[in-house]
């Protein structure tokens, strides 16, 4: 894993680009952008996927693994990721060369500069909100640019090249490159300290938050319900501070939270006035999403009704609640979480659409770090919320193996050894899975690696547990 340089010179003018890891859902919506505004783009991943194929037709050169020699002799800047490693053969490559070496996060800044930029950043719910903010935006008439870390639904995309000055972005504050920007907007979903191997301390990563907030030019928009939240807001020196929740509190306050077919609905009170809300999208966490989308279209200068009303535009991103097809009955969805807190809102909100059906979650571990250090607080959940849980081997992403770290670390903490199975061969993951389900169940794939990747399994297994003829959905 390699950290953002904040002293990286970030040039005037760009002609070509190479980015290392283009596939990831954050670099494609950059390098797309760098596309259409006429810079030649270049890039690598280690596997191919939709991205690099959508990449390679729209004109970019394409390569798939990692080698020096697909780092083009007139390419001036290379743009990276947190999850590269140091040894990386065409980064090793471009710092021997003297080229310009941008972390994503300054490829936006490029991107963003003269911008009027909302900066969406949290432990929980960025994506969502981010592409709340863009969905509404469109639908009010406007036409912003922005970058999100997941398509969106509605759009089919996860990022745009507007006319307006308004610039939405997803603002990374794992690695402490959110403090790049030149926010305007900061909305503030949640804090969670769950990025301590990059801060080395709670204080410090709070510390970043404060900047960042108070950096913001124009407004922050925080949550009131979020305890950590709440404590930031009481450290802040900015002269507009904009709190959205269910708390009395809040300036921006939403209530009558309660779910509608696979939908929610809310009302949502500003300076007296109220406005009934609803969304194509499960879940109390994203009615709450949709108060500080709200807070921040307010801010953008637009009426409360029409802020409101401009959210059901929004349809969810891929990856969060993702439904991927439909055999004998048995819907199998997909969804990003990787952080308790994140699968406790997402099995929450699955709870309150499947009725009587139950739930089958096939929980792939993000992290040996991760794993080791929360996997009672995984287990809590999972046993609590879901019906059944399948446990798959961990995705380390970019950190390296730690002997003795399995996805058994997570099975092995349920109270119930009924409840739970390790399976580290997706194959029989797949079946047990269908083996378990009966028409009217969810089986949702949980994690930020490839665990989607199994879906296909999944289906295949279902189709063969029920038959051929089984009724299918796409």
């Amino acid at each position: 894993m390699i950290s953002p340089d904040a002293q990286a010179q970030i040039p005037e003018r760009i002609e070509k680009v190479h980015f290392i890891g283009i596939g990831g859902s954050g670099m494609s919506g950059i390098a797309r952008m760098f596309l259409g505004r006429g810079v030649a783009v270049s890039g690598s991943d280690r596997s191919a996927n939709s991205a690099t194929e959508a990449l390679g037709e729209a004109g970019a050169e394409i390569f798939i693994g990692h080698d020096a020699a697909h780092l083009a002799e007139d390419v001036d800047t290379v743009v990276v990721t947190s999850a590269l490693w140091p040894d990386n053969p065409e980064l090793v490559l471009a710092k021997r060369r003297g080229l310009h070496v941008l972390h994503r996060s300054q490829a936006l800044v490029w991107l963003t500069r003269g911008s009027r930029l909302v900066s969406v950043a949290g432990a929980h719910g960025k994506t969502t909100s981010t592409g709340m903010i863009a969905s509404a935006l469109l639908e009010l008439g406007a036409d912003p640019s922005f970058v999100n870390g997941g398509v969106i639904q509605s759009l089919g995309t996860n990022e745009h090249d507007g006319a307006d000055a308004e610039f939405v972005v997803e603002a990374d504050e794992s690695d402490g490159s959110f403090l790049f920007y030149d926010t305007a907007i900061a909305l503030i979903t949640n804090i969670d300290n769950d990025h301590l191997d990059h801060y080395g301390t709670e204080e410090a990563f709070e510390e970043a938050f404060r900047q960042f907030a108070d950096r913001a030019s124009e407004a922050v928009v925080i949550s009131s319900d979020d305890e950590q939240a709440r404590a930031l807001t009481g450290r802040l020196s900015h002269p507009r501070i904009v709190t959205f929740g269910e708390d009395e509190s809040a300036v921006v306050r939403v209530d009558g939270i309660e779910g509608s077919g696979a939908g929610v609905r809310f009302d949502i009170e500003y300076r007296g006035e109220r406005a009934a809300g609803e969304l194509a999208v499960p879940g109390r966490h994203n009615a709450l999403n949709a108060a500080g989308a709200t807070a921040v279209l307010l801010q953008l200068g637009y009426p409360l009704a029409d802020a409101v009303a401009s959210l059901r535009a929004f349809g969810g991103t891929k990856r969060r609640f993702d439904l991927q097809g439909v055999v004998g009955g048995v819907s199998v969805y997909d969804d990003y979480a990787h952080h308790p807190a994140e699968v406790e809102a997402a099995l929450s909100a699955a709870r309150s659409v499947v009725g009587e059906g139950r739930i089958i979650a096939v929980h792939q571990p993000h992290l040996y770090s991760r794993t080791r250090a929360m996997s009672d607080v995984f287990a809590e959940v999972y046993e609590r919320l879901a019906d059944h849980t399948i446990v798959l081997d961990v995705d380390g992403a970019r950190e390296d193996p730690v002997p003795g770290v399995t996805g058994e670390f997570v099975s092995r903490e349920f109270r119930d050894p009924s409840r739970v199975e390790y399976r580290p061969d997706w194959g029989e993951a797949a079946r047990a899975a269908a083996a378990r389900s009966e028409p009217g169940d969810f089986v949702i794939t949980f994690g930020c690696g490839n665990v989607y990747r199994i879906v296909p399994q999944l289906l295949a297994a279902l189709e063969s547990a029920y038959g051929p003829e089984a009724p299918k959905v796409a």
